[in-house]
């Protein structure tokens, strides 16, 4: 007999696609504390940040959060996404490519912060090359099983299937679904690496497009913000949260093979 969180899950659930609309003000909210000018919070160690969007987003979604990292202390840098929408495996390989370029320019690990799908991919990528990666955070992204999300955002990924099968960009019949064996799932799926990467998942009980519930995993520090699911990239909380979880020194064994 299945439990009443397994019933709760398999259930349609509508989100909060009204509640979503406010991340507006969030952001306006940030733009008035001083942590969006870099005071009350750790400052950066130079280390370099690979930033990756969310589902149908793109680097300059997170525009304000590179410029917000960079004031701070770190030199953040996109993965070149224009829409967020590519075959998992092709999505982590271009996040994968970014961090060794740069760990190859600074010559140390890089962390990895990535907002819903990007969380997924900062999961897996950290995973996959733990001699690369320090931290790897995790905003608004079910860690769990992937596919912890609204109706409708389900519907947008049924067709980013349908459209990646049309076009020759899914590397499997069973791309953008949980069963498919390519890498990434071998990777977001694998162990993490908890004694050589700091793994963070923020989250917010007001999450309006993922099952906040689904971002709470045990191999990371998860922390509670408040907002929307959109909001996350532009909330005070979640900036204080990034930098706090940033300035956690490197853990031990990071240079075993």
């Amino acid at each position: 007999m299945s439990s009443p969180v397994q019933r709760a899950d398999r259930a349609r659930w509508w989100g909060d696609p009204v509640g979503e609309t406010r991340w507006v003000l969030e952001a306006a909210r940030l733009l008035l504390d001083p942590v969006a000018y870099g005071r009350g919070v750790p400052a950066g160690d130079g280390r370099h940040a690979v930033v990756v969007p969310g589902f149908l987003a793109g680097d300059e979604s997170l525009a304000l959060m590179s410029a917000w990292l960079r004031l701070i202390g770190y030199r953040p840098r996109g993965a070149g996404f224009r829409f967020n929408v590519d075959c998992a495996e092709r999505a982590a390989e271009r996040v994968e490519r970014a961090v060794e370029a740069a760990a190859q320019a600074s010559g140390r690990r890089v962390a990895i912060i990535g907002h819903s799908r990007g969380g997924h991919l900062a999961r897996a990528v950290a995973a996959r090359r733990p001699e690369l990666v320090s931290h790897a955070i995790s905003m608004g992204a079910d860690l769990q099983n992937l596919f912890g999300i609204s109706a409708p955002t389900l519907s947008a990924v049924g067709i980013a299937r349908r459209t990646a099968h049309l076009s020759g960009r899914s590397r499997s019949a069973d791309c953008f679904r949980s069963r498919c064996r390519c890498a990434f799932i071998r990777d977001y799926t694998a162990p993490f690496p908890v004694e050589r990467v700091r793994l963070t998942s923020i989250f917010t009980k007001g999450d309006g497009v993922v099952r906040w519930e689904r971002a709470i995993v045990p191999e990371a520090t998860c922390i509670e913000v408040t907002g929307s699911h959109i909001g996350m990239i532009a909330s005070r909380k979640t900036y204080r949260a990034i930098a706090e979880s940033l300035a956690l020194a490197e853990l031990a064994g990071a240079d075993e093979h």
